[in-house]
């Protein structure tokens, strides 16, 4: 982070608040909150790095019914309306693009309410009705020195999944965290195990999606975030510091990195255990299943057919696998996989199922998946050229493999 490029000065920061506050239209709200009604988090620590998110997420604090407040503004605008912690007085309001989370005061001085926020750079709030801004933890300088601290260790066992926005912010924002910050996290690190698998899983993805991901992800390993050595014996955990991801283009990396990141985290049990998708498990568990045959086995050892079952099974994510092979091989795989006419990094087939029902007389079934499979391995192959090509071999296989009757 360019610390030259954010704004200091209280005066400064207070205008461009005013003036976002006006551009995203939720002024309109300000007239509902009582006196002594704060803006604290994300939305001041963005505006002061000058920082332009898509999703405008917006905490406001009220000394008091921040349920009915809640209830008050969705009513009059007509915008969702939900309670997140009943228990905490919590809720949120969907307004247009625009979530808003209103939570009451938990102290009687606000000191000791930003005191009890994760990081010092989210603990600078903006009082409304004085038009004043409040940074009694001097979270200003840390941004400015871009560096991630808390106030107390009680933060982090109060909510354990701040030790993963820790390492959020590594990867959002470049950050770097604090020498006291690293002890803290050492020692309360399993207890992210008492925490959502779902919430986790949301950090995990804002960490592997962040344009600095490498280093959260490097600090995740090093950190040993989820537990014992043993989690990792099941991982195939490269040394990522020597990959060159430059041979990658921006597109790639922002498409292809984040799966390649998170199987360098987790493997398919922890993925299942955690709550990742079907697909992120099932792309995982093809990285990880050619991963180990290639450590077996060199490449230039596999047979036609095991090189086709690669490229037909990883085709649609096979930058998250190139950086797996030897460092000769990338740049001519990614120039063929680049080419969409490139037959063998993109399996196609002259042929559909239906036009070999009608021409060869043939039913659905496995005898029908196997021929459209080796169909689509001559044509990998260049031993196929046009449609009539296509029929005769077909015959041919068919007599070859066809169960025969008596």
């Amino acid at each position: 982070m360019n610390r030259n490029n954010i704004l200091i000065d209280h005066t400064l920061i207070i205008n461009e608040l005013e003036k976002s506050i006006k551009f995203h239209n939720w002024d309109v709200i300000l007239s509902f909150l009582p006196k002594g009604s704060y803006l604290v988090g994300g939305y001041i620590r963005d505006i002061i790095l000058k920082r332009g998110t898509e999703k405008v997420d917006i905490d406001i604090v009220v000394p008091f019914n921040s349920i009915e407040i809640g209830k008050k503004i969705s009513k009059n605008f007509k915008s969702k309306f939900i309670i997140l912690d009943e228990k905490r007085e919590v809720v949120r309001i969907i307004l247009n693009h625009i979530s808003i989370d209103i939570a009451n005061q938990t102290s009687s001085k606000i000191e000791e309410d930003l005191m009890s926020r994760d990081f010092s750079i989210n603990s600078i709030a903006f009082l409304f009705d004085k038009r004043l801004l409040f940074d009694p933890l001097n979270g200003l300088k840390d941004l400015e020195l871009s560096k991630i601290k808390t106030f107390s260790e009680k933060n982090l066992r109060d909510d354990p999944l701040r030790i993963l926005r820790c390492f959020r912010f590594v990867s959002e924002l470049n950050f770097r965290i604090d020498l006291k910050l690293v002890d803290f996290i050492e020692k309360n690190k399993r207890k992210l195990y008492l925490v959502a698998k779902e919430r986790i899983n949301y950090e995990i993805h804002k960490i592997v999606n962040g344009t600095n991901a490498l280093e959260a992800v490097i600090l995740v390993k090093k950190f040993n975030i989820f537990g014992s050595d043993s989690f990792y014996e099941n991982s195939f955990f490269l040394d990522l510091q020597k990959i060159n991801y430059s041979e990658l283009n921006e597109n790639e990396k922002e498409k292809f990195l984040p799966l390649f990141f998170i199987a360098q985290i987790f493997d398919e049990e922890s993925l299942e255990k955690f709550k990742f998708s079907r697909a992120e498990i099932a792309k995982t568990k093809l990285l990880r299943k050619w991963h180990f045959l290639l450590e077996k086995k060199n490449i230039a050892q596999l047979t036609e057919s095991d090189r086709f079952a690669l490229h037909k099974e990883l085709e649609i994510f096979l930058p998250s696998f190139i950086l797996y092979l030897p460092q000769n091989l990338r740049l001519d795989w990614l120039r063929r996989w680049r080419d969409k006419e490139d037959k063998l990094f993109h399996p196609s087939n002259l042929l559909n199922g239906e036009v070999i029902k009608k021409n060869l007389k043939i039913n659905d079934g496995p005898i029908l998946g196997d021929l459209l499979k080796y169909l689509s391995k001559e044509l990998a192959y260049n031993r196929l050229n046009n449609f009539d090509e296509a029929i005769y071999k077909a015959k041919q296989w068919i007599e070859q493999n066809a169960p025969k009757c008596d």
